[in-house]
């Protein structure tokens, strides 16, 4: 994705509050052994991309002033009760380095899956995006989890996942191994109740 910016020399809490009146909002970007750079972006543009998942999991191309650098999303503020963006970090990205980010998961052919046919449940993601370490090159916008198999009693966790080539993927927290997803299956029927036979009756003297 890219994002166009222009870079700012004023600063402090007046010349950002006016920025903001203006319709842009303020920003900085930083890291790869330069100097941090004050930029300053639309903020209707900015507003709509931090919407889309892959804003915030994937390399951007960030052009300020006419020239393009490779960065990630580190840090967004927004105002605590009105629909506003009051800051945003990007951090520098270089070719050969390798960045940790956040990639989303993206499951497949759960419909085909015996869960779903043959045992008529439910699938629920648990797990929707993986931190992943690789060059901005070789990470992917998304990784393909394949759910064909999914059955209510063989849940795949992190560790089943196939990264791509290049790709690592980086487990946080004390469970390495989460599961991916959940299945739910339909309540079992209730058993109607055994109707009692019927009793003969005296006949008559």
């Amino acid at each position: 994705m890219q994002i166009v910016a222009t870079s700012r020399n004023l600063q402090g809490t007046g010349a950002s509050r006016r920025l903001r009146i203006s319709g842009n909002t303020p920003g900085i970007v930083f890291g790869a052994g330069q100097e941090a750079q004050k930029i300053e972006i639309n903020h209707n543009n900015l507003f709509h991309a931090l919407k889309k998942e892959e804003f915030h999991t994937s390399i951007l191309d960030l052009e300020v002033d006419g020239k393009s650098t490779k960065v990630v999303l580190r840090d967004v503020q927004f105002h605590p009760f009105r629909p506003l963006v009051l800051h945003v970090d990007f951090q520098r990205v270089d070719e050969n380095t390798k960045v940790e980010s956040k990639v989303a998961l993206r499951y497949e052919n759960a419909d085909k899956s015996p869960a779903v046919v043959s045992e008529n449940g439910t699938v629920t993601p648990l797990v929707t995006e993986v931190s992943v370490l690789a060059t901005p090159a070789k990470t992917p916008e998304f990784i393909a989890v394949d759910l064909s198999k999914l059955t209510s009693k063989i849940i795949p966790g992190l560790q089943t996942v196939k990264a791509p080539a290049g790709v690592k993927i980086i487990a946080r927290g004390a469970n390495k191994n989460p599961a991916l997803v959940a299945v739910k299956l339909p309540e079992a029927a209730v058993a109607a109740p055994v109707a009692a036979a019927p009793t003969d009756k005296k006949k008559k003297k």
